[in-house]
């Protein structure tokens, strides 16, 4: 059904025929917009149909690759290991402790349970815990969850002692919370009631109605995110206010919660500094001066002063520097150095310090969870493509490297499988990285064999080489899989991340259409068994390749895309706008930009001619992506292509973003997908 309806702007109207679709209510879409979406999921499901064991077989495959009764490595924090733990067949985890120290837990010590997701969960379709922090002397435990997929939170507290629930609970806030040192009152945000994003930071004294909470903080520039979170010496609640171009942090004394914040580090346009706490010193990772990021350290009276600062780590053209975590005995650097992900020990002194080694060529080794700076060595994660998730402590004294947990993948032999790093030219000059990965007996470089290609490419996020506990079925199959390090990600740097945004944001579809046609040629695939996938401003990213180039490709998803981009950077209603508009362009000021976007949209370039098969996924809950978006692409891609090939939209009823909420479930539609994929390429 088309119902012509005019997008205004200041530079154009544009007519949206499918505009219908969108329904903004908050927790219930009218009945036309439900018999519309009902209808589309009820011809997916028919489409699908054919495809049910072939899904039901790589859904029971990738199930029963995940170790059930599993945990996490316990981590210390204040003389407790907390740790998460599964029961056979559970959808959600159990919070662990044990007292002990530094060194380990205490043996003799009981487990305590915390915090039953599980039993949480009951009764609802989604349910997630995003935050589970106990207070600082282990009385009190606080946590968030969400019931719905659209980050709006209760927060809840209960006594550890006792194990009752108090009255302490507050809806409408997001995920993070910070306990005050008096162990009395908590630091949270709400959600943004309309763009369902950062709101202002509130205070709660336990035992006092929410009403009465005090607001510490509310940014009124609503193109900015605010978060919060303790700094690592647990002496300051840190306020940092941030945009794709700005940052600004401010710190509450958490001795003395009802102080008013104070601006650690000033706003600056084109400037982007992030700072954290310990041994009386901070630490600021700043790109003034630096174009990849370099560590400042200044004492507590020094840090308004920034020409008192003092350079600790160095900027280098060759790596960027993408965080760090702070503990006693030395400070972990989180680096990107060609495509990988690497950590770095410093020393408080300064100096080159030392990166983790790591054989691979294509890996991802990343911070893990460092909560207590008493820690004597820093936890990092590790991954390769074939390499599953391996959770390492490495000594701050010596490097020594202990390894406490390796994912558990049953049934899978990582010596069958291979990888490799390969550099592709782009059309205007750049060499693109390319991650790729196979089973050895089931594939060659022979030009005769499926490819699955994915990507991001936006906000600077860069994509890591890592495992794919799904993807195994597809490697099995004789698949390789593909992740292309396009440009629009911080892969190889700021630079990288620069040329792919704004008015430069064509060369992330380029980049990934150039990555499609060299592996072809160099045999890496089946010119005829190309896929492609991308989620979120990745789906955005497949959309706009499907007008460009969509005939390379034999299918391809795309979750819960950011396809009708135009439209939404037009209308400052729509969570995320707002805040984006330092990404893509603001195109209701600049003529320039809304000209720029109008030449990607997806929904916007959608013509007369083929497309491969498609699967487009979308959530009703999502805060992110409106579900309209996807849901009016595939109406009018549907009216407008000229191909008999497979057209579906997937729609999560119950889910946001993220998808569905349990560990197996959510693999449900990972299964789907596959068998999409797996059926194409005639696998």
């Amino acid at each position: 059904m088309q119902e012509p309806f005019t997008v205004r702007s200041p530079h154009g109207d544009r007519i949206d025929e499918y505009y219908w679709i969108r329904d903004d209510h908050p927790t219930r879409k009218g009945d036309h917009v439900m018999a519309y979406l009902r209808a589309e999921q009820a011809y997916t499901d028919a489409v699908m149909g054919r495809l049910k064991g072939l899904e039901t077989q790589l859904l029971s495959e990738i199930r029963g690759r995940i170790k059930e009764d599993d945990s996490t490595a316990p981590v210390f924090d204040r003389g407790w290991w907390h740790w998460q733990s599964f029961a056979p067949g559970a959808e959600y985890a159990t919070w662990m402790r044990r007292r002990g120290g530094v060194a380990g837990p205490d043996a003799n010590a009981p487990e305590e349970v915390i915090l039953d997701a599980s039993a949480l969960a009951k009764g609802h379709d989604f349910f997630r815990v995003s935050a589970a922090v106990a207070s600082p002397d282990g009385t009190m435990l606080a946590w968030t969850q969400d019931t719905q997929g659209r980050r709006g939170h209760e927060l809840l507290v209960k006594d550890l002692r006792t194990g009752a629930v108090l009255a302490d609970r507050i809806e409408g806030t997001l995920e993070p919370i910070v306990w005050a040192s008096d162990g009395k009152s908590l630091f949270y945000m709400r959600q943004d009631p309309v763009l369902l994003q950062s709101g202002p930071v509130c205070r709660h004294v336990l035992g006092t109605p929410p009403s009465a909470d005090t607001t510490v903080y509310n940014e009124p520039d609503n193109t900015l995110f605010t978060a919060i979170s303790p700094s690592a010496s647990r002496e300051w609640l840190c306020i940092e206010i941030e945009g794709h171009d700005t940052t600004e942090l401010r710190a509450v004394p958490l001795d003395r919660p009802d102080a008013a914040p104070q601006v650690i580090i000033p706003r600056e346009a084109d400037v982007r500094s992030y700072a954290d706490h310990l041994k009386g010193t901070w630490v600021i990772r700043t790109n003034r001066d630096a174009r990849n990021f370099r560590l400042m350290t200044a004492t507590d009276s020094a840090i308004a002063n920034r020409l008192a600062w003092t350079e600790l780590v160095p900027h280098r053209a060759d790596a960027s520097i993408d965080g760090l975590a702070l503990l006693d005995g030395g400070i972990a650097v989180a680096e990107r150095a060609d495509a990988n992900a690497q950590v770095r020990i410093v020393p408080w002194g300064g100096g080159a310090g030392r990166v983790i080694p790591v054989e691979e060529a294509a890996y991802a080794m990343t911070l893990g969870d460092n909560r207590d700076p008493a820690n004597t060595s820093v936890r990092v994660g590790l991954t390769t493509m074939v390499r599953p998730w391996t959770t390492i402590d490495v000594s701050l004294s010596d490097g020594a490297q202990v390894v406490r947990k390796v994912q558990p993948v049953i049934g899978y032999d990582a010596s069958k499988y291979d990888s490799a790093r390969v550099w592709v030219p782009s059309r205007d000059g750049k060499r693109i990285p390319v991650s790729i990965a196979w089973r050895k007996d089931a594939w060659a470089r022979d030009g005769r064999h499926p490819m699955l290609i994915e990507a991001y490419g936006a906000y600077g996020y860069p994509s890591n080489a890592s495992f794919d506990l799904a993807g195994v079925s597809l490697m099995d199959r004789g698949f390789a899989l593909a992740t292309a390090h396009v440009r629009g990600g911080a892969d190889l740097g700021q630079d990288w991340y620069e040329d792919g945004r704004k008015l430069r944001k064509m060369n992330t579809f380029n980049d990934f259409i150039d990555v499609a046609d060299a592996l072809a040629a160099d045999g890496w695939c089946d010119p005829a068994r190309r896929f492609a996938s991308g989620g979120s401003a990745g789906g955005l990213l497949m959309g706009a390749v499907a007008n460009m180039g969509g005939d390379r490709f034999r299918g391809m998803v795309l979750g819960v895309p950011f396809v009708d981009a135009l439209t939404t950077m037009l209308d400052p209603s729509i969570p995320l706008t707002t805040n984006e508009w330092s990404q893509w362009g603001n195109p209701i000021e600049s003529h320039e930009a809304y000209e720029y976007i109008l030449s990607y949209s997806p929904y916007d370039n959608i013509s007369a001619k083929a497309y491969p098969a498609m699967m487009v996924t979308t959530g009703l809950w999502d805060s992110q992506v409106g579900y309209f978006e996807p849901a009016k692409y595939v109406a009018r891609m549907r009216r407008l292509r000229t191909d008999r090939n497979p057209l579906i939209l997937d729609i999560n009823l119950d889910a946001g973003h993220g998808g569905k909420s349990g560990r197996f479930e959510r693999l449900r539609q990972v299964a789907r997908e596959q068998a999409f994929i797996v059926d194409l390429a005639g696998q």
